[in-house]
This record gives C-alpha cells, structure tokens and sequence, in this order.
C-alpha cells in the first residue's frame, strides 16, 4: 500500500523532502554544498558521482558538469538496478582519472573516500585533473554508521583531510563540520529507529534516497510507523535546537573541505 502511493509522483515528492529534512546528515551536506556552489565555475568533475544527486545545485554556476564513477560500482546502486536516475558520463577503473593533467576547474567528491581502499592516490588524481587555481569539494564521513558494506573503510577528521589535500598540491581554504554531538546522537538514534526497528530501508529506497547502496529486500514494519515517524521528526527537531544551543567542537557527522591547486 505504502509503495503504490511513493508510486504516485506528489506523494513521493513531498514524502522525500520530509524525509531529507529529518535526515540530519543529508540536510547538513546540501546546505553546505548550496553555500558553497557560487565558488564552482568552468568545467566541473563530480568523482565517484553515483546518479549525480548534487548536479542541479552547481549547474547554475558552471559550464559543464561531468560525473565519473568506478566501473562496477554503479551497477549495485539501487538507481542502476531498477533502471532509473541519472548515470555517470564516464565509467572507469578506479585507479587513474580518464582525463589528461589540469582539464577541470573545480572538482566534486562526497562521501567516495570511505569507500576507497588506497584514498591518497584517489585525492591525488583529483588534484592532477585540477587546473591550478581550481577549487575541489571534499566531503567525508567522521562518526557515521556501516554502510554500503563492506566496501567501508575509514572515517576522517578535518586534520587528515586538510593534510590529504596537502600532499596532493591542493590548500585546505575552509572547513564546514556537518553538525555538532546532538546532530551525531540523533542521526544515530533515528537509524536505529528507522532501520533496525521499522526497517525502512526499502521504503526509504523507494522514494529516492539510500541511492548509493545495494537493493534493499527488508520487508517494512508499517504498524510501527505511527510511532516512529512522529519519534524521528521530535529526535530531528531536538538535536537542531540543541546543537544550536549547546555546540560541541570536538564532534561531527561529517566533514566538507573547499581546497585550492596550488
């Protein structure tokens, strides 16, 4: 019942943009991009792209936008598999960047470098493909749960992906933590809820999000959802007023870097 109206496109639509706010780190990440794209401008590379959720937010700023992703790793995305979204302009191996030295002025990667086993060559690919002067978007995980498993390798704080940048000829310009320990504690909290006790994850897929991992086939607790879902938004709501009210320097979800090819 719940998957024929996700089937229709304004139940969808707003069921989504429901569900994007109480993703704490989701809405975290696209603020911080949207405040960040007036930066982006040129040719632009999005590394490990996936379906390019974030294309529509740097198209107004510049000239082309070209999503590059691993051969083999779009194939498990949910995307790929039921035939939709958007797919990467180019597939390749995972080692070298199929593009000549200096071809981007400004660069894109969010959340791949988790999911990289060896990430510093990955880092220094971007910065080879980078036109000196040109600004890479570096976003990474620092307290976040086990997904797409088990190709989930590292966590990272600002410090080490500053110095990543470093060794790659690039200058750490700013640094956005996303969200502080209350956001932490209450992305944490409404994953469990969300996950392991209504066991969304296939809803979730149906409207469009979790779109990087693979096909979920776990089977929705929907008489749960009248309670849970209340809980999720009240969980969401407190931990935006309390990190507003009590911030915590030493904790975040995530991490976003802006650097610049020296």
């Amino acid at each position: 019942m719940i998957s024929k109206l996700l089937g229709l496109p304004p139940v969808r639509a707003a069921a989504k943009k429901t569900a994007d706010w109480v993703d704490l780190q989701w809405s975290y990440l696209i603020e911080q991009l949207v405040e960040v794209a007036p930066r982006m401008h040129g040719k632009m590379l999005d590394v490990g792209c996936g379906d390019c959720p974030y294309e529509y937010i740097f198209t107004p700023y510049v000239d082309s936008y070209t999503g590059v992703e691993r051969e083999g790793t779009f194939e498990l995305t949910t995307s790929s598999a039921r035939g939709g979204g958007r797919k990467p302009d180019v597939l390749y191996d995972g080692e070298r960047l199929p593009f000549d030295d200096e071809t981007f002025d400004c660069a894109l990667s969010v959340q791949v470098l988790e999911h990289t086993p060896d990430p510093e060559p990955l880092v220094r690919e971007m910065g080879r493909v980078l036109k000196k002067g040109g600004l890479l978007v570096l976003n990474a995980p620092f307290s976040f749960r086990l997904h797409e498993e088990p190709h989930d390798y590292f966590r990272y704080t600002p410090h080490g992906l500053a110095e990543m940048c470093k060794r790659a000829g690039l200058r750490a310009e700013l640094t956005f933590p996303q969200g502080r320990l209350f956001r932490v504690l209450g992305h944490k909290l409404n994953s469990f809820l969300g996950f392991r006790l209504a066991r969304m994850d296939g809803l979730m897929q149906d409207m469009g999000k979790l779109g990087h991992e693979g096909r979920r086939a776990s089977t929705t607790r929907t008489w749960l959802l009248p309670v849970v879902l209340p809980a999720m938004l009240g969980v969401s709501t407190a931990a935006r007023v309390l990190d507003w009210a009590a911030p915590d320097p030493t904790e975040s979800l995530s991490y976003l870097v802006v650097a610049i090819k020296l």
